[in-house]
């Protein structure tokens, strides 16, 4: 079992992993169970990760085909929305804030390409899988 310990916005959590097979994951965040699915493999690493903003910036980039749609991750709300229709992003960049499980997400592009179509509003509660943002 890896334990981790993250603090978001002056809050700490602490996040066990209790069971992996294939993408699915048993773990507990502060105590409270949830199984998650990843829609790719996960493959056990034998190092620590590096920091998030680290994956992201190492991330291939990949231009949108047209009409490429951000999708969310998890089930949650829109707080806010940092780009709008015709603005020119690049993969990483930020495009929405997702609160969910008491935690903001930063949702980021994963595409270079122009913004062609935002599909939420701030307050829009979206379940996962839910287009955000189409990039193309």
């Amino acid at each position: 079992m890896k334990e981790f310990n993250y603090t978001i916005n002056g809050t700490k959590y602490t996040v066990e992993i209790q069971k992996q097979e294939g993408n699915v994951v048993e773990l507990a965040v502060n105590g409270t169970s949830y199984t998650v699915e990843k829609e790719e493999t996960i493959e056990p690493e034998p190092v620590a990760r590096p920091a998030v903003t680290a994956v992201a910036a190492a991330a291939p980039k990949k231009a949108a085909a047209a009409g490429s749609a951000v999708k969310s991750p998890l089930p949650g709300v829109i707080l806010d929305i940092t780009v709008k229709v015709g603005d020119t992003v690049k993969t990483g960049a930020k495009l929405l804030t997702l609160e969910a499980m008491k935690m903001e997400n930063t949702i980021a592009s994963e595409y270079d390409g122009k913004v062609l179509e935002i599909k939420v509003q701030p307050g829009m509660s979206v379940l996962e899988g839910a287009d955000l943002v189409v990039i193309g």
